[in-house]
């Protein structure tokens, strides 16, 4: 009955030593996983930043003040006169 009860002991001995190394993994992991998540979000939040940015800049490019800037000084375009224009309806 004695080697029973010492076996038993060392048994669950071991399974609380299992226990407590398998808890400081767990909780290993779940910060390594907070910090990769942290890394990410902060990514992603500069990632919007520059988004944001470069609609801003896509906004400016395509203005029509400025399109018609560019047509009239390097295209040399102009606007027509109001007699060349005609109005074709359907």
């Amino acid at each position: 009955m004695r080697v029973v009860g010492i076996l038993a002991v060392g048994v669950l001995l071991l399974a609380v030593i299992a226990s407590g190394i398998a808890v400081v993994w767990a909780r290993h992991q779940d910060r390594a996983a907070f910090v990769a998540l942290s890394k990410l979000q902060n990514q992603r939040d500069a990632l919007n930043v520059e988004f944001g940015r470069l609609e801003l800049e896509q906004a400016t490019w395509a203005s029509p003040s400025r399109i018609e800037q560019i047509a009239r000084g390097q295209l040399g375009m102009i606007s027509p006169p109001a007699a060349s224009v005609e109005m074709i309806r359907e």
